[in-house]
């Protein structure tokens, strides 16, 4: 296949990088960074740039940008798709986006279905992006009544030829809602947990917790927030619940009551073993 990817940063880089180590399909790759087109050249992530001759070619285009972004260049370039063309939003919200790519794709013709892979670092970037960030992962997908078994057939082993574990089916409400709480809750958390003054003085007190809990402050603010309040709604529920049995632990350790503070340790780990996981 010949394929397009507009983005090169952490996520569409690391696609064009699986891509070209583990298949024998064309890349090509669109990013507005020239040093980011200029490396991904050199390194052979593409074959040649995403451009107005290369994307009428392509059978697949995955769009690698954030979510106003990725509906802007499908607003701009859905024409130049030709009809059997499959493209593939990779954003972090679904909603907002299959909303507005759906109709467009109806409009232009080409097969649409909204994706998130579930892989990530804490620092973006084509420098970043890597071959193997896939291998082992869940792509989930998001299809709908005008999908068929064949588009699906198609996705499901490229997406297994990059190193994916497995494709996780989804709607597009259920993957916010469920987002909501499994990544963009725990960014919201690492950022505030990492603003106390004793984060300044914690050299030769700190190990594997702190580094787990503070990992993804390190975010990109500029698409974390665009995320954010594309989730508004559901995450700000998953807030409300955390900060609900914050203050239980808040409250037990105040009266210093022992036993309650010892149910609700015990409750958090036996919720762990349920939901099981890493």
């Amino acid at each position: 296949m010949k394929i397009g990817i507009v983005g090169l940063g952490l996520i569409g880089g690391s696609m064009a990088k699986s891509i070209k180590a583990r298949t024998s399909h064309t890349v090509y790759g669109i990013d507005l960074d020239q040093e980011t087109m200029t490396l991904a050249r050199l390194c052979g992530a593409i074959d040649r740039p995403l451009d107005e001759e290369t994307l009428p070619q392509c059978d697949l285009v995955l769009v690698a940008i954030r979510p106003q972004a990725a509906i802007n260049w499908v607003r701009e370039q859905g024409a130049r798709l030709k009809k059997e063309a499959i493209l593939v939003d990779l954003c972090g919200v679904k909603r907002v986006v299959v909303e507005q790519l759906a109709p467009l794709a109806e409009q232009y013709g080409f097969a649409y279905i909204g994706g998130h892979p579930m892989a990530g670092k804490e620092r973006g970037g084509f420098t970043s992006s890597t071959e193997d960030l896939y291998v082992g992962a869940s792509m989930i997908l998001t299809p709908d009544k005008r999908t068929d078994m064949k588009l699906l057939e198609t996705l499901q082993a490229f997406f297994l030829d990059v190193g994916f574990a497995k494709l996780t089916f989804s709607q597009p409400e259920e993957h916010d809602r469920i987002i909501a709480f499994t990544s963009q809750l725990a960014h919201i958390v690492s950022s505030a947990y990492v603003k106390s003054p004793e984060a300044q003085r914690r050299r030769g007190f700190s190990a594997g917790s702190f580094r787990d809990m503070t990992r993804v402050a390190r975010l990109d603010e500029d698409m974390w927030t665009e995320l954010f309040l594309d989730d508004a709604d559901f995450l700000t529920e998953e807030l409300a619940i955390l900060i609900k049995h914050l203050e239980e632990y808040q409250e037990a350790l105040k009266a210093r009551d022992k036993d309650r503070l010892h149910a609700l340790l015990k409750e958090g780990r036996e919720r762990k073993a349920t939901a099981g996981g890493n």
